[in-house]
């Protein structure tokens, strides 16, 4: 079983409850700028780009490219029952990275190759719902 250590900590704020509410539903929202268009994750309240307070938020595609993963086999306090799991850095298309873990795949390194194509699923995890990746096209 895959988990994000951060997800048992992590508490919505007025910035962050989009982001949430959208995981809830299935959707993976971002912020865009409406000064700039830059893409903005994590969520924020003023844009990296130009400093605009100006973000909407916007459903990402979905899919994204593995940029960075280590496997975990020394797991953080309360997860000792989830390792192995994948942890990763992927970029969205729509440009920003996001961590998250991977899952579909086994915790393996010959599973798994900078720059292998993902898409979002959502799991249930420490009682939130979260966006992880997977292999594009299914499990492998």
């Amino acid at each position: 079983m895959a988990v994000s250590v951060g997800a048992a900590r992590a508490q919505p704020t007025p910035t962050t409850e989009p982001f949430w509410s959208a995981a809830r539903d299935g959707r993976l929202d971002i912020q865009r700028c409406d000064s700039c268009a830059t893409v903005v994750f994590y969520p924020r309240v003023s844009c990296v780009g130009c400093g605009a307070r100006e973000l909407t938020w916007v459903t990402a595609s979905g899919r994204a490219t593995l940029s960075s993963f280590v496997i975990v086999h020394l797991p953080a306090p309360g997860f000792e029952d989830a390792v192995p799991y994948v942890l990763a850095i992927v970029r969205l298309v729509e440009g920003p990275s996001m961590m998250t873990n991977i899952v579909g795949v086994e915790p393996r390194p010959e599973n798994l190759r900078v720059d292998m194509e993902l898409e979002v699923r959502f799991e249930q995890r420490a009682g939130r719902v979260l966006p992880v990746f997977a292999p594009a096209g299914g499990v492998r």
